[in-house]
């Protein structure tokens, strides 16, 4: 289901049948290196992990990740969607593309959707993002969109320290 447009990417909800999509995006090395191994190696665990992620998201907090495509050939590029951490106890914007696709600022444009929808659909009161320290293009779409470094904050799933992004001043 289509949940958001942008000039040239559709935004979807993520269903079972996304498994080989999330399957290969959470054993992409950029995304171990800069997220986390999930430990998903299969497809049927890529169908439970959809299942408890980002399925079960839309269900408990009406938001959640969300398949990105690019418009002119329906090719999938990776997720970019809202996130609820508990540890957080606030949405947080996330975003995972395919390496092919970096530097074209796909992110960009649907880490701009997913936050807009958040704030003017969702009306959510505040958006904020958590980034591993060493990932610098993560960092510019933070910024982009309108969010600055307030501290750091440690994962309680994988025991890693983030740059915990709030949003600015002046911003919605």
């Amino acid at each position: 289901m289509m949940l958001l447009k942008t000039n040239r990417l559709s935004l979807h909800k993520l269903t079972a049948a996304d498994a080989d999509i999330m399957l290969r995006l959470l054993n992409e090395p950029s995304f171990i290196t800069n997220i986390a191994d999930r430990g998903v190696r299969t497809l049927a665990q890529a169908q439970q992990y959809l299942l408890d992620g980002p399925i079960a998201s839309y269900q408990q907090h009406g938001f959640g990740m969300y398949r990105v495509e690019r418009q002119s050939d329906g090719v999938t590029l990776g997720l970019c969607g809202l996130v609820y951490r508990p540890y957080l106890a606030k949405p947080d914007i996330g975003y995972a593309f395919f390496p092919e696709f970096f530097g074209q600022a796909y992110a960009f444009e649907a880490a701009q959707a997913a936050f807009d929808y958040g704030k003017k659909v969702l009306q959510l009161s505040e958006i904020v993002g958590i980034v591993s320290p060493t990932n610098v293009p993560s960092k510019r779409i933070l910024e982009k969109l309108g969010l600055e470094t307030l501290r750091q904050v440690q994962s309680p799933d994988t025991g890693q320290w983030l740059d915990y992004y709030t949003e600015t001043t002046g911003s919605f």
